[in-house]
């Protein structure tokens, strides 16, 4: 396809200078363009693909920078990128140095706030309204939210809060496309989701009136009925009674609805809701009939599409767990298996299949997910919440309140600890076993590989209280678990390899899948390799042992340094009066950006040559005579 309009735009400003008529012909070279673009860098596609006539209509109608349009969640603004002068660099999306797949501030005066996870875009808008209200400012603030993200409690806290707040101009838009990354649950969603309860109303209406026109007085009962009676099919009382003006639901992809409808709310004062049917993967028909396939896919061809390896690769750890739960919940009857909103993502399909009525997908609300397994477990259940680390952030004083505190028995399985790659910043769990491990009662347990996972989850589930094991995005080196539902020793560590010398030579104490890397630094060292397992109970005997037979102690850790696994090492040794050099390896204190995922950890220095390096440049006295000749690099 040609791009003769859309080249000919680098901004907003270049948009609203094109006659209307040319919109459509634009619409279809931008969603080309997103094809091509996300199918040679990977990305998001299906949000994106059903968000580009809504993108163009915002930019066309509003004066955007100057009016503010906060994207929730944020995967979806792929076309608000291209068209706001980021083009160019879509090539390098996701990439080490390039654009990120979310609007972010630093990057364009057009992302007027970074966003990634779900639920936050009603709660800033209306704050920058507030801020604009207070500051005399005639500026206009659009909140773009998604059905799956209104199931959030925060989305509703938020409304709650603008149809009470007085003199703001917020609009805020449902993009209804029935698309979450896993299906949209909850009474809410089914409310929201009578797509044709609009037209449906619409047409009754119409017809009642014609033939109530010739009986006056029951004509005016209908209409003084007709306001409440609306919401038996169509969402807007609810709405309305929250304090919006509420219009829709109309055609997100039909351009001479959208424009005339966001012209004419442009022109209201006060809270706007504004309700829009897309389809998920619109254009695309392989995204049509797979919108969750195509929802976050790597590079494909798009003539072919996404065609599964030749070769099958290794099993994931996000694999690993839903065959344990799997395997468990066979085994015992009172597993239940909660996700708020991530099925997919978290392994839990074939979990849904097995035991459908153990199975509950809570929507995106991570506070009442781990809330309802604490209610689960005071009457004899044995929850296992699987949740993304970052997630588990949402949710932390019900963690602390509602399970530590009462000492529940709530396994959590926290998927992507550490960091992902090309989701960057906002998704990566860098933090749980900084905001973890001081909790009381709480256990961390870290496995280092695919087999050690297994044994892990099922020593913490076994564990009559709240117990965690966090794991990695992807695959790790390739051990395959046993079958069974073995367990290792609670808080115990084992040791992977001796040094020949102990008394001159470092001990390694590696958390988590480090380990690997951190073996094969101590095999070109000859140092020692302990597999600590768990951060919490770490084994104390272990460290004190390996701190009296060796020179020094070096801990490693996918996790941030400050308050981290090596922190607890450290607090080990003050506790028992011990002076033995320490140096901690791990994630540092700053955001660390997207890109690949092996060469981010080797530009931290957390690669097998990395943390070789790492430790002969701070215990150089013990390798004073050795040449650096045949190290990893």
């Amino acid at each position: 396809m040609t791009y003769d309009l859309l080249d000919r735009i680098d901004s907003p400003d270049d948009l609203r200078r094109l006659d209307r008529r040319e919109l459509p012909a634009l619409a279809d070279q931008l969603r080309a363009f997103v094809l091509e673009s996300v199918s040679r860098t990977g990305g998001h596609l299906s949000s994106n693909l059903g968000t580009v006539e809504l993108t163009l209509a915002l930019h066309y109608v509003f004066d955007t920078p100057g009016d503010r349009i906060v994207w929730d969640v944020g995967h979806q603004t792929y076309p608000h990128k291209i068209l706001t002068g980021r083009r160019a660099a879509m090539a390098s999306l996701r990439q080490a140095g390039g654009i990120s797949g979310f609007p972010r501030r630093s990057e364009s005066q057009y992302d007027a706030f970074g966003t990634a996870h779900s639920s936050t875009s009603i709660s800033a808008a209306l704050g920058m309204a507030v801020a604009a209200r207070n500051a005399g400012l005639a500026r206009r603030h659009i909140a773009v939210i998604g059905d799956g993200a209104m199931s959030a409690g925060m989305a509703f806290e938020a409304l709650n809060n603008a149809g009470v707040t007085p003199d703001i101009d917020l609009l805020v838009i449902l993009n209804d496309n029935d698309m979450s990354i896993s299906p949209p649950v909850g009474a809410l969603n089914r409310y929201l989701a009578r797509l044709m309860s609009g037209r449906f109303y619409a047409a009754a209406r119409n017809v009642g009136k014609a033939v109530l026109s010739h009986v006056p007085p029951v004509l005016e009962l209908a209409r003084r009925l007709e306001e409440h009676a609306k919401g038996m099919v169509t969402p807007a009382t609810m709405f309305e009674e929250l304090g919006f003006n509420y219009v829709g639901p109309i055609d997100g992809h039909d351009l001479d609805s959208l424009i005339p409808t966001l012209q004419n709310l442009r022109k209201l004062d006060g809270p706007r809701f504004l309700h829009v049917v897309t389809r998920k993967g619109q254009g695309y028909k392989l995204a049509e009939a797979d919108p969750v396939l195509y929802h976050g896919p790597g590079r494909f061809d798009p003539a072919i599409g996404i065609r599964q390896p030749a070769t099958p690769p290794r099993k994931t750890f996000t694999q690993v767990f839903g065959e344990w739960l799997c395997d468990a919940a066979a085994a015992d009857p009172r597993l239940v298996g909660i996700t708020p909103a991530m099925r997919e993502g978290s392994g839990l399909v074939e979990f849904e299949q097995r035991f459908p009525d153990r199975y509950f997908d809570v929507g995106i609300a991570e506070q009442h997910a781990v809330t309802f397994a604490a209610g689960l477990a005071c009457e004899g259940q044995k929850p296992v919440v699987a949740i993304y680390s970052t997630f588990l952030q949402r949710a932390y004083d019900q963690l602390i309140h509602d399970v530590a505190l009462q000492n529940l028995d709530v396994t959590f399985a926290l998927d992507r600890a550490g960091l992902v790659g090309a989701d960057g910043a906002t998704h990566a769990g860098n933090y749980d076993i900084a905001f973890l491990r001081c909790i009381p009662n709480m256990v961390v347990a870290a496995p280092s590989d695919e087999a050690e996972c297994r044994l892990l989850l099922t020593t913490c589930y076994r564990h009559p209280g709240p117990a965690s094991v966090r794991y990695p995005r992807g695959a790790g080196r390739g051990a395959a678990p046993a079958a069974g539902l073995d367990t290792v020793p609670l808080g115990k560590g084992v040791l992977r390899r001796r040094a020949a010398r102990p008394a001159s030579a470092v001990a390694v104490l590696a958390f988590g899948t480090l380990a690997v890397p951190a073996l094969k630094a101590a095999e070109a060292l000859d140092a020692t390799l302990a597999d600590m397992r768990f951060v919490k109970p770490i084994d104390r005997d272990l460290i004190l042992e390996l701190a009296r037979s060796h020179a020094a102690l070096v801990t490693v850790e996918e996790g941030a340094v400050m308050g981290g696994a090596g922190s607890a090492v450290c607090e080990v040794l003050n506790e028992a009066g011990m002076t033995v050099p320490v140096l901690q390896l791990g994630l540092p204190d700053r955001f660390i950006d997207h890109g690949d995922q092996a060469a981010l950890l080797a530009g931290l220095g957390l690669d097998a040559g990395g943390i070789e390096r790492a430790i002969r440049a701070r215990f150089a006295d013990l390798w004073a005579a050795a040449p650096l000749s045949g190290t990893h690099s």
